[in-house]
């Protein structure tokens, strides 16, 4: 039996550990991309496979056998993971074996047996069963193999932002924001829906409701404990739950609803939301407060948001409101993936009424460019729902309602994991070329730059005086050969750069698009 390690990076080496008697051979990482390593595995075999014809019979019948040994492990795992590269995930349109998905691959060669685990960014994956599917159709359809084993699972949460989070916020991976900017269009039914309907897609999931002036929260959910209680020795928040969600709510404090100034109320917020000990989640659904003010600047500024859900109605008063919130999640540099237009229709007598005109969904969605728009219904049931205390999408899994919530849900995660996959490559340094490689988010534009450029651009206090405006890091100072020692993303907006000299440049998209590019630059695959 042997175990085959194909790891998450996009890189793989081949290394042999002594053979073992009924054993095959060990392989550990390097140097060989997942998506050549079939490739070069079995261009290395054929090699061996030429070299042992050419020679006459090895007089040593243990060391013919070892040699046998080799070239059968290698064949095994050449086998496996050619016909694994066969399934593209659709969203990044890179193979499973690419995509670093195949972890510990076992092969009982002698016996024909194969297992893995395939390890998605997501439980909520809506594809994982096909992926399941196809993977054991196809190391099945492989001559030697007589049984396969394949096990799911899911990377564990944590955010693509890397900078100092509150302890809170460190285990999270997508933080939601669900906005309209508007009272009264059904932005905290949407949100709760929503939540419910990614914890039933597998995913752990926590709402966090943001409004402290007029907390929905409590009459939309009916948890046991509707009290917030403290740890005290770690002085933190720990979350109610109802239906497996953790939910935090100001109307879970026991004090009812707020009256106090701006300023306080943000620093409330902060409090409840960064104290909380959510544990892991992968999704955390923020249910907006209306406006576009201190409060939504704060949870924007505080919290790395990972998408927005805009909600809006049918009327034009709720366009112009929702159109100033995605003006400043466009300003914030946080993506809005999608648009609920509520409270569209209603069916009766065979028809289809629209009480509130059409069209306003539409145009957020054609003026700005969001990519996908859900219709909500008219429903007395919706409605009644949001007031017992049971989410819609709970009461009536299989509803017209539900089935809405479920396309709106797939679309958040396959939203979402597109944009990790884009922040988390959006600036890497190639090693071989010596240059920093952007391909900025929502933008097919790439381009290299030099990193010592880069590096004499930091536009931070220890390189310009804030005062005078004088460039206090020269020319000079930086060598030409400097090379970035590590590029972490820092949300959507910016990536930081440690350099050798311990320095942690904070370096936005919009400046690196603006600075000197190398041009020449040979392509690499």
């Amino acid at each position: 039996m042997q175990l085959l390690q194909c790891p998450s990076s996009p890189s793989l080496s081949l290394c042999c550990s002594k053979v073992q008697p009924n054993r095959g051979l060990c392989f550990a990482a390097n140097s060989l991309t997942a998506s050549t390593t079939s490739s070069y595995i079995q261009q290395q075999w054929l090699r061996s496979s030429r070299w042992v014809s050419r020679n006459p019979p090895v007089a040593n019948s243990s060391a013919a056998k070892a040699a046998s040994v080799e070239v059968s492990a290698q064949t095994a795992e050449s086998d496996v993971l050619k016909a694994l590269s066969q399934i593209i995930d659709p969203d990044f349109g890179t193979d499973i074996v690419a995509c670093g998905f195949v972890k510990d691959l076992l092969i009982d060669e002698a016996l024909g047996e194969v297992s893995f685990r395939l390890e998605l960014t997501t439980p909520a994956c809506p594809i994982k069963d096909m992926f399941e599917q196809q993977a054991n159709e196809v190391v099945a359809n492989l001559h030697w193999v007589k049984n396969v084993k394949v096990t799911m699972s899911a990377q564990p949460a944590k955010p693509v932002f890397t900078g100092q989070l509150p302890l809170g916020l460190q285990t999270i991976s997508n933080i939601i924001a669900v906005s309209s900017c508007k009272g009264g269009v059904g932005k905290s039914t949407v949100a709760v829906n929503l939540a419910y309907t990614l914890a039933g897609m597998g995913a752990r999931v926590g709402i966090f409701d943001a409004d402290v002036y007029g907390p929905s929260l409590p009459t939309m959910v009916s948890p046991e404990n509707r009290l917030l209680e403290m740890n005290p020795e770690k002085r933190s928040i720990i979350p109610t739950d109802y239906l497996g969600v953790k939910l935090v709510s100001f109307g879970f404090t026991g004090q009812g609803r707020a009256i106090m100034r701006g300023p306080m109320v943000s620093g409330v917020i902060n409090q409840l939301l960064t104290t909380t000990e959510w544990g892991e989640l992968d999704y955390l659904v923020i249910d907006m407060p209306p406006g576009t003010g201190d409060i939504q600047l704060t949870l924007c500024q505080v919290v790395p948001l990972t998408a927005a859900v805009i909600v809006t109605t049918p009327q034009k008063l709720a366009f112009i409101d929702v159109a100033k919130g995605v003006r400043m999640f466009s300003k914030l540099k946080v993506p809005c993936v999608a648009v609920v237009e509520n409270m569209c229709h209603f069916d009766a007598d065979g028809k289809r009424y629209y009480p509130f005109g059409r069209g306003s969904g539409s145009q957020v969605v054609q003026q700005f460019g969001i990519p996908h728009l859900f219709d909500l219904p008219i429903r007395p049931t919706l409605s009644a729902s949001g007031d017992s205390g049971m989410p819609e999408v709970v009461a009536d899994p299989q509803g017209e309602v539900a089935r809405t919530f479920q396309d709106l849900g797939v679309c958040v995660v396959q939203q979402c994991a597109k944009i990790r996959q884009q922040v988390s490559t959006a600036v890497t340094y190639d090693k071989v070329i010596k240059a920093i490689k952007v391909k900025v988010p929502v933008s097919d534009e790439e381009f290299f730059l030099h990193p010592a450029t880069v590096r004499r651009n930091d536009r931070s206090a220890q390189s310009v005086d804030e005062w005078t405006g004088e460039q206090k890091l020269q020319y000079s100072d930086v060598p030409e050969d400097i090379e970035p020692e590590e590029i972490r993303p820092m949300g959507n907006y910016a990536v930081s750069i440690v350099w050798p000299d311990g320095f942690s440049q904070i370096a936005p998209y919009d400046q690196l698009q603006t600075i000197e590019r190398l041009v020449g630059v040979p392509a690499r695959s």
